[in-house]
């Protein structure tokens, strides 16, 4: 069934209670229900204002952003569709195809618009008042797209909800559980990757959508593993999900080391230069090497690439145009990540709005598990008990990263049968020392998941 089918035909009911909320939202695949209190500038007129940073769209998922100006001063804005649908008190769904989430750097700050706009029904009169107690809820998805459901101070989900004091929050969101249990989402992941820690050494294998399990293989393996014993199969999202944390597992040498080792953060393709207008073969016979392992006939592409240093294996630098680190905004949204020549040619960049669609992806908290790898007939691994918990990033604190070196490319990039039938294989990564993830988030801190 796709994002957006039609719900199934089911007894209509006068007003959904919080219960037959949840349970509705439950049976259209949502896995974290969050509820905004609006102000009365939140409506039609103005748009919903979602949060003060552009870490708002690592909470709320939205597609592609596309880069423009506006204003009289060419302000840099990001516009990001959204698949949202809302939903009405008898439960059925009805998309809105001109829902959008507009990113405004320069404040900064994260507006939802279009909400209204060419859906077949849609709670006008909530959206477009200016009464106090109305409540904006979002369910998420699996597969990233978000359920609206929007009341007056008066209903029942709204008198429910002035009546809760305990619940979680997370900027201006409020989280409500969706099942009984724990209370809050560190405490439920706490438990399961205290459950995870103590079953030892175990063999690599994967979670199936249909719940079977399946060997796995591959370098990836160590975190799909962690992933499948959460209970986590491979779902539109990009990031493996539980109850709203990103679960990234990293392999050490041993448990007293948690902290070493090095961290893949994104793998996008550039999106201009001479490695999308040439080609990557051209690229690397351009700016690569011959194997220096002497491997026959192979060429090269790699190496650490840090912005304003030249790398002396390719001879290209990084540049980093359109963000001012001083004051650590982007000040124009189509500005670029880029290597460039000796004679100040692009080799290849990243434009600000590629480099956005695959940062809000991530979560804005995450948790690093440490694992411990056994390698002899058969690979095994286990999990530690202390474990890495980071919150709050947004889209700036990755470039100021890159600015500060910090966040720096690591490609691996090569041209096998170079003289004969050239095979190219390509992987543009940047990569961070696990020690400087402080770069990337506002809190990073350790907890022993089983006390």
């Amino acid at each position: 069934m796709s994002a957006f089918s039609p719900a199934v035909k089911r007894k209509r009911q006068e007003v959904l209670t919080i219960d037959t909320l949840k349970s509705r939202m439950i049976e259209l695949g949502v896995r974290r229900l969050l509820a905004k209190r609006l102000s009365p500038n939140d409506n039609s007129k103005n748009q919903v204002y979602l949060g003060g940073d552009l870490g708002v769209a690592n909470v709320v998922p939205a597609g592609a952003p596309t880069a423009r100006s506006t204003g009289t001063h060419a302000q840099p804005i990001f516009n990001a569709p959204m698949m949202f649908s809302w939903l009405d008190d008898g439960g059925r769904r009805f998309p809105v195809p001109a829902a959008q989430m507009i990113l405004y750097p320069q404040y900064p700050e994260v507006r939802f618009s279009g909400f209204l706009r060419g859906a077949e029904w849609a709670p006008s009169a909530v959206m477009a008042s200016r009464a106090a107690g109305r409540i904006l809820l979002l369910g998420i998805t699996g597969d990233g797209s978000v359920v609206g459901f929007a009341v007056s101070g008066d209903h029942p989900v709204a008198r429910w909800l002035q009546n809760q004091a305990d619940l979680e929050s997370s900027g201006v969101f409020l989280s409500i559980p969706l099942t009984e249990g724990a209370s809050d989402s560190r405490s439920k992941l706490m438990l399961a990757l205290c459950r995870v820690s103590g079953m030892g050494w175990m063999e690599p294998w994967r979670l199936q959508v249909d719940g079977s399990r399946a060997p796995c293989n591959g370098t990836n393996c160590v975190g799909v593993t962690l992933e499948s014993e959460l209970g986590i199969c491979a779902n539109g999202r990009s990031e493996p999900d539980f109850e709203g944390w990103e679960v990234k597992s990293h392999t050490v040498p041993n448990f007293e080391r948690p902290y070493s080792g090095v961290l893949t953060l994104l793998t996008p393709e550039p999106t201009g230069g001479r490695y999308v207008v040439e080609g990557v073969e051209s690229f690397v016979r351009h700016y690569g090497y011959a194997d220096t392992h002497g491997r026959e006939d192979r060429l090269n592409f790699g190496g650490i690439h840090r912005v304003g240093q030249r790398a002396a294996r390719t001879g290209l630098r990084l540049e980093l145009t359109g963000f001012d680190l001083e004051t650590g905004k982007l000040v124009d949204s189509r500005g670029s990540l880029a290597l460039v020549d000796a004679h100040d040619t692009v080799a290849a960049s990243w434009s600000f709005e590629g480099l956005l669609a695959h940062w809000i992806r991530k979560h804005a908290k995450a948790v690093y598990v440490p694992a411990e790898k056994q390698s002899d007939s058969v690979t095994r691994y286990r999990y530690g008990q202390r474990v890495t918990f980071a919150e709050g990033t947004n889209y700036s604190n990755l470039l100021a990263a890159l600015a500060s070196g910090a966040v720096y490319l690591d490609p691996g990039i090569k041209v096998e049968n170079a003289s004969t039938t050239p095979k190219v294989k390509r992987r543009n990564q940047f990569r961070v020392k696990f020690a400087d993830l402080g770069y990337l988030y506002h809190s990073t801190y350790e907890l022993p998941t089983c006390e």
